[in-house]
C-alpha cells in the first residue's frame, strides 16, 4: 500500500509532478480528519500495512550468462541492454520456456525480431 502526503491534490508544490515531495508526513493538525481517521479518509501509516516479501529470487538478466544462471520459478528482470543483445537474449529465454517480469517476449520480438 502507497501512503501519500494529505492535500497533495490542493498545493502545487507537492503536487502530481512532483513525486519526491510526495512522500509521507504523519497529520498532526488539532482539527484534522485524516489524523482522527474518520471515515471516507486515507488511511494512517500504522502497524499491520507491512506488505508480504516475495520469498522467489529476483535476477537481473544483463547477458546470456545471467539467463543461464536463472530458474523457472524465480522473478526474472531484462537489465539496460541494447536491441541486439536483447533479441538475442529473449530469443534464448523463449527456448528455455523462461518469463521475464517486465517485458512481453512475444510482442517484442513480433516487432524487432524480424529486423
Amino acid at each position: 500500500m502507497k501512503f501519500l502526503r494529505r492535500n497533495i491534490g490542493f498545493h502545487i508544490r507537492i503536487g502530481k509532478k512532483r513525486k519526491n515531495r510526495r512522500v509521507w508526513r504523519k497529520p498532526k493538525g488539532r482539527d484534522n480528519k485524516m489524523r482522527e481517521r474518520r471515515k471516507g479518509r486515507p488511511p494512517l501509516v500504522s502497524i499491520g500495512y507491512k506488505g508480504k516479501k516475495e520469498k522467489r529470487k529476483k535476477i537481473m538478466v544483463y547477458n546470456l550468462q545471467d539467463l543461464g544462471d536463472a530458474g523457472k520459478h524465480d522473478l526474472i528482470i531484462l537489465g539496460k541492454v541494447g536491441r541486439k543483445k536483447k533479441i538475442e537474449i529473449l530469443k534464448k529465454a523463449l527456448e528455455m520456456k523462461i518469463g521475464f517480469q517486465n517485458v512481453n517476449i512475444g510482442k517484442f520480438l513480433k516487432e524487432n525480431g524480424s529486423k
